[in-house]
């Protein structure tokens, strides 16, 4: 533990380091792929002498990407990006780790904000973004904070918007890596993780069975796709709702079935947002529900499911068990929802599986790396990870898999590369 990180840290209670460090300790188990980039920056130290600020969701996995980062010489301070998210004891043993930690687990949106603006105080060199959460205050309420920042790297769809949307008003002043549009990000952790761990949120918090029940997915993106998929593998009548023809399409052709809401609402059991949009459900849909529908968010923030909405309904609201708030209804139906209408995988769970973020926070770790170097060149834009990153990074995976794959020959690297038969 340094003295500067344990002075300037606000955690909850230092006291709870110890089961903090046994949640580390598991994941770092399961990531071999930020294991190795690990040794890697051990050796090449990339970061000696920058400071670096994350805004993730404070758990274990995002804890040992600080460490990777700390690992290859930075400073590193990291704050919260959701309030529920947030694990205490990991916070605490990040702090004796060296690790300048400001979050607690459901602050008030005062003291969210507040520690959100102390992490970026520290006048980072680089970030690590998550919702553009760190980009936003920068753009709204601190420019004078970009003078510092090389760059960043960014974790979510909502925040590859929000940032397109900067940059194109010219208030982007720095250039971020868009990790999440990599293939080793949205193939395996939209799609495959999202999927696992919003089921993982629901049933851990319902303790309802999925079997038998009609669950409708907003969006039919990568995470949409994941969600669907674990729906129809639980036994669940699917419904899919979507805007872009294409995916609606797409949803048709996987064997789902795909109406509008207001359609869907009549039928639904269980319904999960993920489009990172806001009022996806609302009051025309409440009126149609059945008694005991179930709502939930996967997307990004609680605002896809209308609240004021299902509130303005209510006779009371009152929370029957852990993140499950019931909302009784002036006609007597009664709608729950989830994790206050936040992300139900974290909110109620523990987030994607450690090795799905094997792979996503290599990329990230990557691709900070990257943008330190190149910034100049760069430009005050959104930019991709580089394809090399991404091979490298499924590279890792497969080796640490020990799956071994086909690679071409020079003949046919000369054919693939010709018109000529």
């Amino acid at each position: 533990m340094t003295t500067s990180a344990l002075q300037n840290s606000i955690v909850k209670d230092m006291g709870l380091a110890s089961e903090g460090h046994l949640k580390i300790d598991w994941v770092e188990a399961h990531m071999p792929v930020l294991n190795r980039i690990r040794s890697q920056f051990e050796q090449d130290l990339p970061f000696k002498g920058l400071k670096v600020a994350i805004c993730l969701h404070l758990e274990a996995k995002t804890a040992y990407l600080a460490k990777v980062i700390q690992a290859g010489g930075a400073e590193v301070t990291i704050t919260h990006s959701n309030p529920l998210s947030t694990q205490d004891d990991v916070c605490a043993a990040l702090v004796e780790d060296g690790v300048t930690v400001y979050a607690k687990h459901n602050p008030d949106p005062v003291e969210f904000k507040e520690l959100q603006l102390r992490a970026l105080e520290v006048k980072p060199d680089l970030i690590i973004d998550d919702g553009g959460d760190f980009a936003t205050i920068i753009a709204s309420e601190r420019p004078d904070l970009a003078a510092t920042i090389r760059g960043g790297a960014e974790e979510t769809t909502t925040g590859i918007i929000r940032l397109k949307a900067l940059a194109k008003e010219g208030q982007l002043r720095f250039p971020m890596v868009a990790v999440n549009d990599a293939f080793c990000k949205y193939l395996f952790d939209n799609r495959y993780g999202t999927g696992q761990s919003a089921f993982d949120g629901i049933i851990r918090t319902t303790n309802l069975v999925v079997a038998g029940k009609n669950v409708v997915v907003a969006g039919y993106g990568w995470c949409g796709k994941g969600v669907a998929m674990r729906a129809k593998g639980l036994g669940a009548n699917v419904i899919v709702t979507e805007i872009d023809p294409i995916k609606a399409v797409e949803a048709h052709m996987d064997g789902f079935r795909v109406m509008t809401m207001v359609e869907a609402a009549k039928l639904g059991d269980f319904f999960i947002a993920v489009t990172g949009n806001k009022d996806v459900i609302t009051g025309e849909h409440y009126d149609v529900m059945k008694d005991g529908a179930i709502l939930s968010n996967a997307g990004h923030f609680d605002v896809e499911v209308n609240k004021p909405e299902l509130a303005k309904r209510s006779d009371s609201i009152r929370t029957v068990r852990r993140n499950i708030e019931e909302y009784r209804f002036k006609d007597g139906r009664k709608m729950y929802l989830l994790a206050e209408g936040r992300l139900v995988n974290l909110g109620a769970a523990d987030g994607h599986p450690a090795e799905i973020m094997d792979t996503t926070f290599a990329l990230q770790a990557l691709g900070l790396r990257y943008v330190s170097e190149n910034y100049a060149e760069l430009g005050n834009t959104v930019v991709n990870v580089p394809y090399d990153i991404d091979q490298q990074v499924a590279s890792y995976k497969l080796e640490s898999l020990n799956i071994a794959i086909d690679s071409l020959s020079a003949e046919q690297e000369k054919y693939l590369d010709s018109w000529k038969f």
